[in-house]
């Protein structure tokens, strides 16, 4: 029994260390904490050092963020190029600001987090043979692995789906703007100032890229990389079209509001249409079997209280 005790109570101290590393390789890379501990003192008296002010800095920013980047930048020498690439382009998919090798590292603090956990669950808790143990060892590796993957493909789905979401209406939006006289980039501006979402967001970069002297069309195709999503590839395929053409843009961006809101109709009616498909599952494992169990319990109850059988 305390045994068992002290297991679970290694597992939940294991948990909370995850969780610790979790939230350091999510804090914001731009944020210099020491800078902004300075920035309290600016108000106050002088410190008398600087390692007063680095001992006030949080547990986080002193130890596991230091850690975190030194893995970081250890993973980066045994990555190849190439998956570097493909990573940091999941990330922009999912509009996260990590650095791949931050999320490299984080895979592999996870990795042995889990294993440890899985270990000493199958060798200390349930008490399994060595073998089994092992597998309870290497199946918590590979959860720890791949649970990183996992996130940031259901952050990219969740980020594509929301922009597809509000591309009619931002469409519709532009329409108007234009309409009433305003620019393009000013119409954007006008989506960015009255929203707050994934969309938004992207116009508001495309903007300062703009602001920056990037040419329209090459932030307006930046931005489709970045959200790989179809409708938006054609929209912006249109507007850059429209620009290097002179074709009217109000006309351009009316097309495309209609034609959006026709594919966000029929994405509605086919979702409609899949509903009685996905309902059968729950029906058949879990109402139907209730439904037998009312019908017919109260019928074999008595067939079997008779002696029949």
């Amino acid at each position: 029994m305390e045994t068992a005790l002290i297991g679970i109570l290694i597992i939940a101290g294991m948990a909370i260390l995850a969780g610790l590393v979790y939230v350091g390789l999510n804090e914001d890379r731009d944020r210099d904490p020491l800078q902004d501990r300075l920035a309290e003192f600016g108000d106050r008296e002088l410190p008398e050092s600087l390692e007063e002010i680095e001992l006030s800095l949080s547990f986080q920013d002193r130890v596991l963020v230091p850690v975190m980047e030194q893995l970081a930048d250890i993973t980066t020498r045994f990555t190849p190029q190439k998956q570097l690439e493909s990573t940091r382009k999941k990330l922009e998919l999912a509009g996260s600001t990590t650095e791949p090798t931050t999320f490299f590292a984080q895979r592999i603090v996870l990795t042995v987090v889990f294993g440890i956990v899985g270990g000493l669950l199958g060798f200390v808790v349930l008490k399994e043979s060595f073998t089994t143990a092992l597998m309870y060892l290497g199946g918590g590796g590979v959860i720890g692995y791949y649970l990183p993957v996992m996130s940031l493909g259901g952050k990219i789905k969740k980020r594509q789906e929301g922009i597809l979401k509000a591309l009619p209406d931002a469409l519709d939006l532009l329409v108007i703007c234009v309409e009433a006289g305003l620019g393009f980039d000013m119409a954007m501006g006008k989506v960015y100032e009255k929203w707050d979402n994934e969309l938004a967001l992207a116009f508001g970069r495309v903007l300062r890229e703009i602001q920056l002297g990037k040419l329209r069309r090459e932030a307006l195709k930046d931005m489709s990389d970045r959200m790989d999503v179809a409708d938006v590839n054609n929209f912006t395929a249109a507007i850059i079209q429209a620009d290097q053409l002179g074709v009217s843009m109000s006309k351009i961006l009316r097309v495309q509001s209609d034609q959006m809101r026709t594919k966000r109709r029929q994405r509605a009616q086919e979702k409609a249409q899949q509903a009685p498909v996905k309902m059968m599952i729950p029906m058949v494992l879990l109402i139907f079997p209730s439904i037998w169990i009312v019908l017919l319990g109260p019928s074999v109850l008595t067939v079997m209280n008779s002696g029949a059988f």
